[in-house]
């Protein structure tokens, strides 16, 4: 088996606060293998931007990681200084982020932002960076590159500019994107042409994708495996087919079934009742345990670890523990 690109073991992301410390990632693990697309998915609040932000190390404080281990290739990367990691961000590990605008700075030229990122993590000259910036332009769908690299972020559309921000992303060439919510702010029709254009660049470089949204749509069409977060936890992982076809944890289900199709009959969706809890009110046991219709004691009393179901897929809920089955079933009788 190939060895993980990215392994998260047992992360955990705190927040300190003056009433006590709220935690917004809660002993998380999964792993990415080289060249393969994760999804992560969730409701807003779920965990899907700290995940990825604590991976890179761009937490905002007083965020922090309280516990757990990020490897890249074996290397832990979570305790190392701000220094060694500033250079494996960018050069290693790619972010592309939700809005470019927040993502270039409007005060200097695409050329300028480009070209110092290349050279920052490559021993090129001026010339050299300007004419590899040019080519990523081009390779990323920018009409006319040589040209339109001297223009600033203002003087591009929104999908032009996520783009742009592809092209920084990748232009050191890194083992390892981070998507977060790269197609929120743009059109149905942008969507789909940046989507294609970040998993065709990244099988071209044989890079991995961390690709986190909230769109099921959009990790249908990309992903080889999902990982569903809820309420900071991990809720179930497993092949992206399978995972949609048959999700088994209730909450995905509801995800699931909360996704229109032009074959459904039904005059209404799915609904989950409810919403998802604050940072300052998780319920004991299960998280999702006041949202679900299938939970019974055992849900409220004590909190699920992800149980292995065979083929790569694991689900944090009672009703695939056979101990706690047999013990509802007895119980029922």
């Amino acid at each position: 088996m190939t060895d993980a690109l990215l392994s998260v073991r047992n992360l955990r992301v705190e927040f300190p606060t003056r009433r006590g410390i709220l935690t917004a990632i809660d002993d998380v693990s999964f792993d990415i293998m080289p060249g393969e697309v994760l999804g992560v998915v969730g409701e807003s609040g779920a965990g899907k931007s700290l995940t990825g932000a604590a991976i890179i190390g761009l937490l905002e404080p007083p965020g922090r990681i309280a516990g757990g281990e990020i490897l890249l290739k074996g290397q832990r990367i979570d305790d190392l200084d701000a220094e060694s990691m500033r250079r494996i961000r960018g050069k290693r590990i790619g972010m592309v982020f939700q809005d470019p605008l927040t993502s270039l700075n409007p005060l200097y030229t695409v050329a300028q932002q480009l070209i110092e990122t290349i050279r920052t993590h490559a021993d090129l000259s001026e010339a050299e960076a300007r004419a590899r910036a040019i080519a990523l332009l081009d390779r990323v769908g920018i009409p006319a590159a040589a040209r339109r690299i001297d223009d600033y972020p203002h003087h591009f559309s929104g999908g032009m500019r996520q783009r742009v921000v592809i092209a920084l992303a990748l232009c050191a060439e890194p083992e390892l994107v981070i998507a977060d919510e790269p197609t929120t702010a743009l059109d149905v029709s942008v969507q789909s042409q940046i989507i294609d254009l970040i998993k065709e660049i990244c099988a071209e470089r044989g890079a991995a994708v961390m690709l986190i949204t909230h769109d099921m749509g959009v990790i249908a069409e990309t992903a080889d495996r999902v990982a569903v977060l809820y309420a900071g936890r991990l809720a179930e992982i497993g092949p992206v087919r399978e995972v949609i076809t048959a999700a088994e944890h209730p909450y995905t289900a509801g995800l699931m079934g909360s996704i229109p199709t032009l074959t459904q009959d039904n005059a209404r969706l799915v609904q989950i009742p409810g919403a998802m809890p604050r940072l300052n009110a998780i319920p004991q046991g299960c998280a999702f345990n006041p949202r679900c219709e299938r939970a019974f004691d055992r849900c409220f009393r004590d909190r699920p670890d992800p149980i292995d179901r065979g083929d790569g897929r694991k689900v944090a809920c009672w009703l695939y523990d056979a101990a706690g089955v047999a013990a509802k079933e007895k119980a029922d009788v």
